[in-house]
C-alpha cells in the first residue's frame, strides 16, 4: 500500500547567507531556489538578515505580499520584502535584528526556561547571530498569522546553528508548523579539527559537551544540539557529518540532504571555449609578470581555493605536493599552481598592475620581489600561506618547474589584478585539488567538475564519498582519467596525501590530448549527476517526515 506523501503549501527558509554572499551555504539555497520556486511559485521564502550593503543581489519588490508586509511593519518588524536576484528570483524577506539586541536578556532567559540552551558563555558572532535567528522567527510567526490560510502546511527550515534560536522559538510558540534543521557543520566537529585535534580516530571516544567546555564552544554547541533534539526533522549534508552528529549531538539525523547545484552559470558551446582561452591567458600573463618566466600554452594550472582554512581546507598539503612536484623527474612541462584563498587582504601590488598594464604583447624576463603574491597583505610575515612557502624555499625560480601564486583576495570580478569572477577564472584551470581534512560537503571541487575541470579531492569530503560511490557503481578507477581522483586522508597521513596528489598531477600531465579531453568529458558527466532535480527527493523525504510529526502533535 502506498503511503501519502506530504508536501507543504508554503516553506520559509532562513539562513544569514541569504542575499549575503559569505560562504557554501548561500551555494546551496541559492541554487536549490530554482526547483523549489517551480515546484511552489512564491510560495518558497527565504528569511535573511538586512545588511544593506552585502544585500547586493535583493531587490525589493512592493507588490510581493503587501497586505503582510505592510502589517509586520505595524507591528514593529523592520522589513524589506523582495526578490533573490539567483535562477527562480524566489521571494525573499530581508529583516532588521538589531533592534531586538535590547531584549536579549530576556530572550535569553526565555530560551534557557523553555530548552536549557546556555548562552550565557556566547561571544563573538553568537549575539549577532542569535538575534537575527529571534528576528527571522518573527517573521515567520507573523507570515503564518495574517498571510497563511488556515490549515494550510508550512514548514520553517533554518540552517546551521545560527538558525537554532528561531527554530527553538518557533516550536515552542507555532506547533503547527513542522521545523526543520540542517547543520552544514557541526561546531564542535569544525573546532576539534581547526584545533589540530585527530577527529576521526577518536570520534567515538569524543564528548560532545566535554570538547565544548574545553574549546571553550559551549553557546554554539548547546543551541546546536538542543535544535537537533527538538525540531521535527533534523538533517545534515552529507553521511561523514551525519557520524559527527550521532557522536558529538548525541542525536542520529532523519535525513541526509546532499548539496546539488544548477549548472546554468557554466557557460555552453564557443562561449565556454573562449572564457576559458581568455582565463589561462590572464593566468599565464600574471604568473609571467611576476616570475619572469615564459609560460607556453602547454602549460598545466593547477588550482586550490576556498575558505582560508589552513589545516581543515587541506591548503598545508596542497602547497607541500606542488612542492615534491617540483623535484618529480617524471614533469615533463611548466606548472603554474594557484592558491585562491582570501586572505588578510592589504591592497593589489601597484608594481604587478603596472606590468599587467603594459602593452598586452609585453613579455618579462626579470622577476618581480616576492614572486609568488598578487596582492600585499596586513600580516606578511605570519600568513601560513608566506610562512609555508618560506619554509619550503619556494621562491619562483625560473628554473623551478612548478611555480606556485598567492591570491589571497575574493574574486569578485575587481580584485585590482585578475578583474574577473571566480566562475570566469576558474575555467582557465587543468586540475584543482581540495585535499579536505574537514569538509562536510564541499562544493568547490563539485563546481570544477561542473566546468569540466578533473579535480582531486578526499575521502573525508561529503562531496568525496560521494564521488567515490559514483565511480564504485560505475565500476570506473578512481583516478583523474575518469574526472576525479579521491585520496584517502586520515587524522596521521598527511605525507602519504602530498604524494599520491603530487603523482596524480604528474601522470596527469603525461596524459596525450586524448585521454585529457575525456577526462574532461567525465568529469562534466559526473557533475550532471549532482543537479538540484537529482537531489531534491532527499528533501521531500524531510518535508513529509517533518508535515508527519506536525500533523501528529496537533491532531
Amino acid at each position: 500500500m502506498n503511503r501519502i506523501t506530504l508536501f507543504p503549501d508554503y516553506i520559509l527558509e532562513s539562513s544569514w547567507e541569504v542575499c549575503n554572499k559569505v560562504g557554501g551555504i548561500y551555494t546551496v539555497l541559492s541554487t536549490r531556489a530554482q526547483t523549489l520556486q517551480t515546484a511552489m511559485p512564491d510560495r518558497i521564502i527565504f528569511v535573511g538578515p538586512l545588511l544593506d550593503e552585502s544585500n547586493t543581489d535583493f531587490q525589493e519588490v512592493n507588490d510581493l505580499y503587501p497586505d503582510w508586509a505592510k502589517q509586520a511593519r505595524a507591528n514593529g518588524l523592520g522589513i524589506k520584502v523582495g526578490r533573490w536576484n539567483v535562477p527562480g528570483s524566489p521571494v525573499a524577506v530581508l529583516v532588521d535584528f538589531k533592534p531586538f539586541f535590547s531584549q536579549k536578556d530576556m530572550i535569553y532567559a526565555e530560551l534557557w526556561e523553555s530548552f536549557q540552551v546556555d548562552s550565557l558563555h556566547g561571544y563573538g558572532d553568537y549575539d549577532e547571530a542569535s538575534m537575527f535567528s529571534y528576528a527571522a522567527a518573527k517573521v515567520v510567526e507573523s507570515f503564518c498569522r495574517y498571510q497563511v490560510e488556515k490549515n494550510a502546511k508550512v514548514i520553517y527550515h533554518g540552517n546551521e546553528w545560527m538558525a537554532g534560536l528561531g527554530l527553538l522559538y518557533v516550536r515552542k510558540h507555532l506547533p503547527e508548523v513542522a521545523t526543520i534543521f540542517t547543520t552544514h557543520a557541526t561546531s564542535i566537529g569544525r573546532s576539534i579539527a581547526g584545533n589540530n585535534k585527530p577527529l576521526y580516530e577518536y570520534l567515538f571516544a569524543y564528548n560532545g559537551d566535554q570538547m565544548a567546555n574545553e574549546l571553550n564552544m559551549q553557546s554554539k554547541h548547546s543551541i546546536e544540539k538542543q535544535t537537533a533534539w527538538n525540531v521535527d526533522c533534523f538533517t545534515t549534508v552529507s553521511d561523514i557529518t551525519a557520524n559527527e552528529c550521532r557522536e558529538l549531538l548525541d542525536k542520529v539525523v532523519d535525513v541526509v540532504l546532499p548539496n546539488g547545484f544548477e549548472d546554468d552559470f557554466v557557460p555552453k558551446g564557443s562561449a565556454f571555449t573562449a572564457k576559458r582561452k581568455r582565463a589561462r591567458a590572464e593566468m599565464l600573463r600574471v604568473a609571467n609578470c611576476l616570475t619572469g618566466d615564459l609560460f607556453g600554452e602547454d602549460t598545466l594550472i593547477v588550482s586550490t581555493s576556498g575558505r582560508y582554512e589552513f589545516r581543515n581546507k587541506g591548503i598545508d598539503v596542497f602547497i607541500d605536493a606542488m612542492n615534491r612536484l617540483r623535484f618529480d623527474e617524471r614533469l615533463n612541462k611548466k606548472v603554474v599552481a594557484f592558491v585562491d584563498v582570501p586572505a588578510w587582504v592589504g591592497s593589489a601590488r601597484e608594481d604587478l598592475a603596472e606590468r599587467l598594464n603594459a602593452s598586452p604583447n609585453t613579455v618579462f624576463d626579470t622577476p618581480l620581489p616576492c614572486p609568488m603574491l598578487t596582492h600585499w597583505l596586513h600580516n606578511m610575515e605570519h600568513d601560513n600561506v608566506l610562512t609555508m612557502l618560506r619554509a619550503l624555499d619556494f621562491a619562483n625560480n625560473k628554473q623551478d618547474k612548478v611555480k606556485i601564486i598567492f591570491v589571497p583576495c575574493y574574486l569578485n570580478g575587481n580584485d585590482g589584478i585578475f578583474n574577473m569572477p571566480y566562475y570566469d577564472l576558474i575555467l582557465g584551470n587543468d586540475i584543482c585539488v581540495y585535499p579536505s581534512y574537514y569538509e562536510p560537503w564541499g562544493y568547490t571541487p563539485l563546481e570544477a567538475v561542473a566546468f569540466s575541470i578533473p579535480c582531486v579531492t578526499t575521502d573525508l569530503a561529503g562531496f568525496g564519498i560521494w564521488a567515490q560511490q559514483v565511480l564504485k557503481a560505475d565500476k570506473a578507477e578512481n583516478n583523474l582519467s575518469n574526472g576525479v581522483k579521491v585520496v584517502h586522508r586520515t587524522d596521521y597521513n598527511y605525507h602519504e596525501v602530498a604524494d599520491e596528489i603530487k603523482d596524480a598531477v604528474a601522470n596527469y600531465a603525461l596524459l596525450p590530448k586524448t585521454a585529457v579531453t575525456k577526462a574532461r568529458e567525465k568529469a562534466k558527466s559526473l557533475s550532471k549527476k549532482a543537479l538540484w532535480k537529482k537531489f531534491i527527493a532527499y528533501y521531500n523525504e524531510a518535508y513529509h517526515i517533518a508535515l508527519t510529526k506536525t500533523e501528529e502533535r496537533t491532531k
